[in-house]
């Protein structure tokens, strides 16, 4: 990275509402936390008066047993983004080009950029059949963001050891791996995987995460990484929220079953992809008798809901996301886009506390 491409890559745009009155289905966190999280934060100020130990070994073997791989193949990162901006530096040179699903996460591509590399998309549904030979990278979403597409492990497996072939680094990002029941490809030969605890766990402002790698890859973001570069409070925050199989367990079966709710009520106005994800892409481009995809978007904020304006996404022109929250939220974002009963004004809706949602 240098001053010139630094200057010449612009900001990605992102979904994610900080408007209070509106009900957020534009990012695709979980709405509910761990139990004991907040205790686990407070506790961390005091050791906070102190450097992170260091290497963080407490929050390696966390994530160790979060993934089912060997403590030290773990390098802890500021969020999952980090992860990925790691490997991709160490991966791609100037005039490299790096192998890229689309649509899916745009950040993918600026980091290449950033780095003087040049993208080379390819389908998402299809990036598994394709060649990374001549790639300084390979990059799979798993599950993809934003159409929710996942890839069976065997097929992932296979992938990446045609990625070895070919001397390619293959990067897959897991940030919603934990939604699902499928095992992360961390500690595979060749592979680097990106995780954040963003979304599973509903901290999007902690920043924590992690990247896991082996061999000559995984000591080089282990070398190259800064010391004390994730915070006490993010370090002991994580390791606690990876330790919480029941909620984990709990949030699986919530957003498989209200996902397969949603999507079956919207698909009798709009074109639905199938999901394994907590969210949804639509295609809204002729469901709405001529409505676009921008009053779609605008009356459903007049109606307190944010909805995220897909057509940002690589190969999108009428797509909205939303994410998959609690029933009653859910009912809302319904009523919002035209489909179910619910009010959408979330009069009637209250959390399991009884809370306006």
């Amino acid at each position: 990275m240098n001053l010139d491409t630094a200057l010449g890559v612009d900001r990605e745009p992102h979904g994610s509402s900080d408007d209070p009155d509106l009900l957020d289905f534009s990012a695709n966190t979980n709405p509910e936390v761990p139990p004991g999280v907040e205790e686990a934060y407070r506790e961390a100020f005091v050791a906070a008066r102190s450097y992170p130990a260091e290497p963080p070994e407490a929050f390696r073997e966390a994530a160790a047993d979060y993934v089912d791989c060997d403590p030290v193949a773990v390098v802890p990162t500021p969020g999952g983004l980090a992860a990925i901006r790691a490997a991709v530096a160490l991966a791609v040179d100037p005039g490299d080009t790096a192998l890229l699903p689309a649509p899916s996460f745009g950040e993918y591509a600026r980091e290449v950029r950033l780095q003087g590399g040049e993208p080379a998309f390819v389908a998402a549904d299809a990036v598994l059949d394709a060649d990374p030979a001549d790639h300084a990278l390979a990059v799979v979403c798993a599950p993809n963001n934003p159409t929710g597409t996942d890839y069976e492990h065997g097929e992932l497996e296979r992938f990446a050891a045609r990625c070895r072939a070919a001397d390619t680094p293959l990067l897959v990002d897991e940030a919603f791996r934990g939604f699902t029941d499928r095992p992360s490809l961390a500690g595979a030969e060749g592979v680097v995987v990106a995780r954040s605890l963003t979304k599973l766990f509903g901290l999007p402002g902690i920043r924590t995460g992690f990247a896991v790698a082996t061999g000559e890859f995984g000591a080089a973001l282990e070398c190259a990484r800064r010391p004390w570069n994730v915070s006490v409070p993010a370090l002991a925050t994580g390791a606690h929220c990876m330790r919480q199989e029941e909620f984990i367990s709990e949030t699986r079966e919530r957003v498989r079953t209200e996902r397969s709710r949603m999507a079956a009520a919207l698909a009798e106005r709009y074109d639905v992809t199938p999901s394994e994800a907590p969210f949804l892409l639509l295609d809204v481009g002729e469901a709405e008798g001529g409505r676009s995809f921008e009053r779609i978007i605008a009356d459903a904020r007049d109606r307190g809901v944010a909805v995220r304006d897909a057509t940002t996404f690589r190969g999108l022109d009428s797509h909205v996301r939303v994410a998959v929250r609690r029933p009653a939220e859910n009912d809302r974002l319904l009523a919002a886009l035209d489909v179910g009963e619910g009010d959408p004004t979330g009069a009637e809706a209250t959390d399991p506390e009884g809370d306006d949602v």
